[in-house]
């Protein structure tokens, strides 16, 4: 049997990191095993509709790799793949009639009144109402002359009351449920759409789709599907319910957290190879416990048997690092490239940008990063002074004040600012005055940069600043260590 999965996303925006995590698993089993990775719109729910999320959808797939094997633009013989266009064809209610003539579903004429007068129960911390089968009573008649006066209906799944309903999930194992906790749930509305719980069921069968990855807030309905599985005679497909996706502070990643869609972290300034492999590890690891994995290297190592049944925690001290491992690993014509937006953003003189990309490219985790890293070549920002005394190195505001007072006729006389010439000049001075490099290099470099950490050493520094900038930089700092 050749292996099918689906990746079936919502038209409502930006694919959040759990739908990403979602669609890469199914894109991983199914070319694992030489499968096929099917790629289905839902749409019928217009209430939640976001204009443009198709085109999301589309960009977001190429952008990570997940190339789908049939699709609204690639016909493979079971479309329409967008529900919408399905529902104008009538599949839905043709499969609802089905299960109504099967007596596993029915007509419901109840209006909102009614409904609102039923009786409520706590399910999974949620407040629902339960149907109480009233309509399941009615005669054919009753049903015939409701539908030809044009009265309002929906069409329920007629579950039985009794007994326990159970199925198989790869990950959890057997789920058990009483199904007495099991509503009859709309199969269709009464604005002729499926819900989505019913269209996936007989979408998921019409294409062949042989495993169902979704997330494990879905476990709780699944006995419903497998009923309509069984209703209808069908196989029904293996189940891979993933972990719920949770903050540092346990708790379910939100919109609001910022980071919680692709391209929040794409605009964040991280790698999208970096967030593949960062959302393949929420949930899973491999065999031999590898962390940078390319997308290659995951389909060749993914095996859904070893998705934990527990939360997956996102850490974002974990992604920088990872993201920062393959900024490291970029060859430097591709970083450069990337980088560069981020630079000409802070970055409005005529300075060399090439070498100050090459400054950074180890040194930062995100694009982001970059503004703090290379600011000071700008301008030289306001800085405490306290910054010139440093243990190691030896020196206090008084001796940085001495060596600035000292060098500056030295770098005044110098007119080869390349970074060899700059120094073995300060070296030179050093030795003359029995000093130790650093001792000299530390004030230099505060003074030019007005930073404590910098990308490079004082005299990477003066090179890229130029000759009057830099002596510019060092008369500063003499004036603010003088008062």
């Amino acid at each position: 049997m050749k292996i099918r999965t689906r990746y079936a996303p919502s038209t409502t925006g930006r694919m959040h990191v759990g739908n990403l995590r979602t669609a890469l698993y199914a894109y991983l089993i199914a070319k694992h095993e030489g499968g096929d990775f099917i790629l289905r719109i839902e749409d019928t729910d217009q209430e939640r509709y976001v204009e443009g999320a198709v085109e999301i959808i589309y960009r977001t797939l190429k952008d990570t790799g997940l190339i789908h094997d049939e699709g609204p633009d690639k016909d493979g013989g079971v479309g329409p793949y967008v529900q919408s266009e399905r529902q104008e064809k009538g599949i839905y209610l043709k499969y609802a009639k089905q299960l109504i003539e099967k007596g596993e579903a029915y007509y419901c004429f109840c209006d909102q009144k009614r409904l609102e007068s039923l009786k409520t129960e706590v399910v999974d911390g949620k407040v629902i109402s339960i149907y109480d089968k009233h309509c399941l009573s009615l005669s054919k008649e009753e049903v015939e002359k409701n539908l030809a006066e044009g009265k309002p209906y929906v069409i329920r799944q007629n579950n039985p009351r009794e007994g326990k309903t159970s199925f198989e999930d790869e990950i959890y194992g057997t789920i058990e449920v009483d199904n007495s906790e099991l509503d009859d749930m709309i199969l269709i509305k009464s604005d002729g759409y499926p819900t989505y719980n019913f269209a996936n069921v007989v979408d998921d069968h019409l294409m062949g789709i042989t495993h169902v990855v979704r997330g494990n807030e879905y476990l709780s309905s699944s006995p419903k599907y497998n009923r309509l599985y069984e209703a209808f005679g069908w196989d029904v497909p293996v189940y891979i319910h993933c972990p719920l996706i949770t903050n540092e502070e346990h708790q379910k990643l939100s919109k609001r957290s910022g980071h919680s869609s692709f391209e929040d972290l794409i605009e964040q300034g991280f790698i999208k190879e970096a967030v593949v492999n960062f959302v393949a590890l929420l949930g899973w690891s491999p065999a031999d416990n590898q962390e940078i994995m390319s997308l290659e290297e995951l389909v060749k190592a993914f095996d859904y048997h070893h998705i934990n049944k527990s939360p997956a925690v996102f850490d974002m001290v974990k992604l920088r690092w990872m993201n920062g491992e393959y900024m490291k690993a970029m060859d430097f014509d591709t970083f450069y490239e990337m980088a560069l937006p981020y630079i000409k953003d802070v970055i409005t003189k005529d300075l060399d940008l090439k070498k100050i990309a090459s400054m950074i490219q180890t040194r930062i985790e995100t694009f982001l990063d970059i503004k703090d890293h290379i600011d000071f070549f700008e301008a030289l920002p306001e800085y405490d002074t306290a910054m010139y005394t440093h243990k190691k190195m030896k020196t206090t505001e008084e001796t940085s004040l001495a060596v600035l007072q000292e060098v500056l006729p030295v770098l005044e006389a110098q007119d080869d600012y390349s970074n060899d010439a700059l120094f073995a000049t300060l070296k030179e001075f050093a030795a003359s005055h029995e000093y130790k490099n650093g001792y000299v290099l530390w004030p230099i470099r505060t003074a030019v940069s007005g930073k404590q950490n910098t990308p490079g050493g004082a005299t990477e520094l003066m090179e890229i600043l130029g000759k009057e900038e830099s002596i510019a930089r060092i008369k500063t700092g003499i004036e603010l260590l003088s008062k």
